[in-house]
């Protein structure tokens, strides 16, 4: 693969972005695990974890690259990145990392953690790379540095541009599909029959971004009972912080919706 063909280039692009959505939570809990050292300890934490990190993640990944070239391998490789895809739309990730006092312990906890949390990224960034260890090497040395350095800019932008979230998903999605068509099983037929490849390639980034949709807005949408009660989903409960005591005020605010203020007993 030519390093500066438009494919390696836009396979390239995909990695980073692929890294960068999935890894924003590595960076939170790179910034968790070294917060209660001083702060003179603080940076070398993150830099020595982080190359711990880089290190197993680019040998994991290396890894996952060879074995996709089993027979079989990419399809069920291309089905678990489809999961991994809709969770990213559908799940509210929690962080319960502890806070190490010493610098070696808060090194360890960053590449143990990291670790565990990055097995999703090892997955869809050795799809994506089309069985190239050059890129794969590549983008995690530009976006790695970027995730940590730039991760609290980056989750902001998120946080104010939601899409950015839909665009990663359904860049996942498309890697997924690609995979599956690209299997030795099935390669050969989709290779005469392209249309019919685009075709699943498009019904599976279509689908995994409406059935995100679809569960992303039953799990915010408050359902009245037969018996008149309001049943509100356990999403949304989670996010609001609603306990079985909470009593409600309803009033309503300046634009004339009705708004419940929630009490405590």
């Amino acid at each position: 693969m030519d390093w500066l063909s438009a494919s390696f280039l836009l396979a390239l692009l995909n990695i980073v972005l692929i890294d960068l959505v999935l890894a924003g939570d590595n960076a939170i809990v790179i910034a968790l695990a070294a917060r209660n050292l001083p702060k003179e300890q603080q940076k070398g934490a993150i830099l020595w974890g982080t190359v711990g990190a880089v290190v197993i993640r680019i040998v994991a990944t290396l890894a996952v690259v060879w074995l996709l070239k089993l027979p079989a391998l990419l399809f069920i490789g291309g089905i678990v990145l489809i999961w991994i895809a809709y969770k990213l739309l559908v799940d509210e990730k929690e962080h319960d990392i502890t806070a190490k006092p010493r610098l070696t312990d808060a090194i360890r906890t960053i590449i143990i953690a990291d670790a565990a949390m990055g097995f999703d990224n090892v997955i869809a960034v050795a799809g994506a790379s089309h069985g190239s260890f050059t890129l794969v090497v590549l983008g995690l040395i530009i976006s790695v540095p970027i995730m940590v350095w730039g991760s609290t800019l980056f989750i902001k932008l998120v946080d104010r541009f939601p899409v950015i979230i839909w665009i990663g998903s359904a860049v996942l999605a498309y890697t997924a599909a690609k995979m599956m068509t690209e299997d030795r099983f099935v390669a050969d037929y989709f290779h005469a029959n392209p249309v019919v490849k685009w075709m699943i390639v498009g019904v599976v980034v279509i689908g995994v971004l409406a059935i995100g949709y679809l569960k992303k807005k039953s799990s915010t949408t408050v359902r009245i009972t037969d018996t008149g009660s309001l049943a509100i989903p356990e999403g949304l409960e989670k996010v609001a912080d609603i306990q079985p005591n909470d009593s409600f005020t309803a009033s309503r605010d300046k634009d004339g919706r009705l708004v419940l203020v929630k009490s405590r007993s």
